[in-house]
Formats: C-alpha cells, structure tokens, sequence
C-alpha cells in the first residue's frame, strides 16, 4: 500500500488527475492484452491464464510495490524458462516454480538486497537478454509461419527441424504473419492512427480479416485453445511435494532473479521519464506478493514491464496464433537490443565481451539456469582478478622516505631495516602475492616494517597468511612492526591475536613510532 500512501500524500487522486490516469489506464490494458496472451502461449500455457497474470499480479505490484506507476505482468525475459518447466512440470509444476520464486522475492525484499541486484555486470544482462531474444524469435517460427510441430526438446534440436520444415509453410499463415509485422511497425506512423498502439492494431485488423475471409490453414486461438473463458478461475492451491518443489529450486531462483533485474530496470526507467523515486526493496516485495498469489488463481510469473509502464507514463479469443507471433518478433528484436549487442562488442574489454558471448550461447544452448550462473561466475572471477592486480605489497626505497623522516627529526633509515607498503584490499585472491614479497628479500634484515595506511579491509585469508609470514620470518630472526592500519584492520589483527608479543610482531601508529620499534 506504500504507492497509494505517497500518491495521495503527493495529491495524486485529485479530480484534476483522474481523467489521466484512467486515459493512460486504458491504453495499457489495450497493449497488455496481445502481449499477455502472446507470452502465455510461448510459455506453453493457455493464453488466459497470460490474462489472469496481468491482471492479478499486476493488480497486486500496483498496490505493494515501490514505483508509483510500475506496471506488471507477463514478460518475454521469462517466456524461455518458463517454457522449460511447463515441458518438464507441466502447468501445475509452473505455478508452483512461481510461487517458490514470489517467495524468494519476499525474501529478498525483506533482506533489503534491492541495491545488490543492481550490481549484476552489464555483459551478463545483455547476453542473456539478446539469447532470450533469439530463443523466442526462433521458437515463434511455428505460428507465423503455420508449420507443423518441430522435434526436439532444446534449441539447437529444434532449430534443424524447422528448418527442414520450412517447405510446408502455410501460405495464408505466412501472408497473415507479414502484414502483421508491417502493421506493427508502420501502423502507428499512419496519419490519424498515430495513437493506437501497433500490436492492437494489428491484433484487430488481422483477426478481421481471418474472421471475414476465414482463410484456410491458419490457425486461432479458438481453433488450437478451444476460445477463452468467461471470468476469472477459482483459488486453487498447488500441490506442495517434497521432490517436485526440490527440483524446481534452480528453475525458481532464476525467475526470481530475472523478476527482481527486470523489474528494477523498469523502476529505474520510470523514475527519469516521471521524475519519481522508487523504493527497491518495497518493489521486490510487491513483486514477490504478486508471484505468490497468480498461480492461486490460475496464473504463472509476472515482473515489471518496461514497455507497458513507458506507455503508462507517455499516455499520462478468435486471434490468429501468427498475430501474436508477429508480436512477439517484435518483441524479441526489442529485447535482444542488437545495438547494444554490438556496442559491448566493439567497445568493452576483451573479458566482457568474453562474458557476454559466452552468457548469450549457453542462454540459447544450454538453459537460462546455467547461462545466468555462469556470467555471474565468471563476471566474479575477471572482478576478482582485477581486484588482485591492483592490490602491490612494494619494498619502499630509503630515498622517497627522506622528507617524511626528516619531518619526524630522524636522519636515515637505520641499517637492516626494510619497509614495506601495501595498497588497496588484503583479501583471499590477493594474500599470496604478500607472502611471496615479504619473504622473498635478498638479504634478511633485521626488522621488516609495513605500511598499512592503504589497505582499506582485510580478510581471514590475508590474516592466516601474515601469521605464516610472521612465523617464518621470526625463524629466520626477523622482527615484525605493523603500522597505520585504520581502525578497523586494526581491530581485527588484535582480534586474530597476531599483535600478540610471542608473535614478535608489534604495531606501531606511525612510521617514526615503527622505526623507534624496531631501534
């Protein structure tokens, strides 16, 4: 309720706002109708049950989520894994992967990992977006063209067997399909039909032109689902199994994760076109609620929808199966956003672009779990690896100390005294490149002082490996002085008990109090 609280504190439900709002309410809907209908059918479920989604879950995202004027229903970016666990689970496997993934949210939400979403790599987005693309322009095939079933149950399975079948494409099917295409994209380029959203026109004009002419081979929603019904289903609660919840765990996580990054992703986008604020946590809360409650009324994953929430803020059952094709081309070509595909590609470094190419084929290739898993695996790894490259333990020479000596009232650094300095994180990935330099000196000295004031955390991993180094070095009758730590480094090397005088390591505030230690 957070949304209707700020609305009305904002003086939102004003009379001056009602015509707007309900204007732009309706154009939604309008869009929402092919596209639902279209995203439940690729998704191998009835496209009713895409209606009930739309209107259930994002009936429920409107009132507990964090953006004023998000709009939620079913999206392309899930249609793929969806469809994967209809073909495993059937429907009542899908709603129950659904309401596991609303709970996820939830929790997320409750756990205010909002932000953290926000920091999945830009290569791993674009990879599995374009590969989503490419999976349902590809698996669309059917429909616009009026072929028979393909075989196969993956990608690279089915697409040598559409092809094979192109020769049977239905001719009307495919001339339906077409037009359908042109009317999407030029439909609203047309003197006075500039404000009707294309996938409407074309949903209209195509099932007019069927319903008049009733074209042979072509196939309708009403010839291939039997039409749709009147009113919404009853509560129906899933069928909560051990094994079968077990198994949909990995499918459940990844439409929870898909929901919260698109979702996020249309909240930041209506914040710059409507000069609002969204709450990140709240938002995921909504769209958990909304998970947890469409499949008990008939309908599967919901997530915001940047399409549909841009033409709310702009705007203030006989439809033949190639219409909604056609839509969902489009929407593939939209989603997979080659531009920004080639863009990474031309610009990014050699291990991001490695990162998106590789997330992009194991999307079409393999499933959107591996895919996203992967990216986010190795995104972690060339993180990490970056992170150790930055981080250098260095011999500081005797000479670039002068001024700072000098300042402290001492003349020289004393003989068989080495400092050292490390800058930036002490971490796991990071901890043997200080061993290795601390150890490997040309000759031993007498004490080795490090220069902390750099380092700003460390983990166990760098903890355990300056005990060892400690511990060889006090073999070899070197002595130890730490100095500069901020607090909390500090804090944590009393806590490990390094500092600990049979260490014969010590610590010291500063340089001049270090090098007095080691006199």
């Amino acid at each position: 309720m957070i949304t209707l609280v700020e609305s009305c504190k904002a003086g939102l439900f004003s009379r001056e706002h009602w015509l707007r709002n309900m204007v732009a309410g309706v154009i939604v809907g309008i869009v929402a109708l092919p596209l639902a209908m279209a995203f439940a059918i690729a998704s191998v479920a009835r496209p009713e049950q895409g209606l009930y989604t739309a209107i259930i879950g994002g009936g429920i995202v409107t009132l507990f989520g964090g953006s004023r004027v998000q709009i939620a229903g079913p999206t392309g970016a899930f249609v793929v894994i969806l469809a994967g666990v209809t073909a495993e689970f059937g429907i009542a496997g899908l709603q129950l992967a659904t309401l596991m993934a609303g709970f996820i949210l939830v929790l997320m939400g409750c756990l205010r990992m909002g932000s953290v979403i926000k920091f999945i790599p830009v290569p791993v987005i674009v990879g599995f977006t374009a590969g989503i693309g490419v999976i349902i322009f590809v698996g669309q095939w059917r429909d616009f063209l009026g072929l028979p079933s393909a075989e196969g149950e993956s990608f690279y399975q089915r697409l040598p067997s559409l092809l094979g079948l192109m020769p049977q494409a239905n001719p009307n099917t495919v001339l339906l399909g077409v037009l359908s295409l042109l009317l999407i994209h030029f439909g609203p380029r047309i003197r006075g039909l500039h404000k009707i959203p294309g996938p409407l026109l074309a949903l209209v004009a195509i099932t007019s032109v069927q319903a008049i002419f009733k074209l042979t081979g072509v196939a309708t929603i009403g010839s291939a689902f039997g039409g749709l019904p009147a009113g919404l289903p009853a509560l129906e609660l899933p069928e909560f199994e051990f094994e079968k919840m077990q198994a949909l765990i990995g499918p459940a996580f990844t439409i929870a994760l898909l929901g919260a990054i698109e979702s996020l992703l249309s909240a930041v986008v209506a914040d710059g076109m409507a000069n609002t604020r969204h709450d990140s946590n709240q938002e995921l809360l909504g769209q958990g609620i909304a998970n947890m409650v469409a499949p008990l009324f008939g309908g599967f994953a919901a997530t915001g929808a940047i399409a549909r929430t841009a033409t709310n803020i702009r705007n203030g059952a006989n439809s033949p199966l190639c219409v909604l094709a056609a839509i969902l081309f489009v929407v593939a070509w939209n989603m997979s956003e080659p531009h920004r595909f080639i863009a990474v590609l031309k610009t990014a470094p050699t291990a991001d672009r490695a990162i998106m190419v590789i997330t992009f084929l194991l999307t079409i290739f393999t499933d959107l779990v591996v895919a996203v898993n992967v990216g986010v695996l190795l995104a972690i790894l060339q993180f990490l690896r970056r992170m150790t490259e930055s981080v250098e333990t260095l011999a500081v020479e005797p000479d670039s100390l002068q001024r700072e000596l000098a300042e402290s009232g001492i003349t020289q650094l004393p003989d068989k005294v080495l400092v050292f300095e490390t800058a930036g994180p002490l971490f796991f990935a990071a901890a043997e490149n200080l061993e290795q330099v601390l150890l490997q000196t040309s000759t031993d000295p007498a004490v080795i002082i490090l220069r902390l004031r750099q380092v700003p955390f460390l983990d166990i991993t760098a903890i355990q490996a300056l005990e060892r180094v400690v511990h060889k070095l006090r073999d070899r009758n070197v002595d130890v002085v730490l100095c500069e730590a901020n607090p909390r480094v500090l804090a944590k090397l009393q806590k490990a008990g390094i500092l600990h005088s049979q260490f014969r390591c010590r610590y010291a505030n500063g340089l001049a109090e270090a090098i007095a230690c080691s006199m």
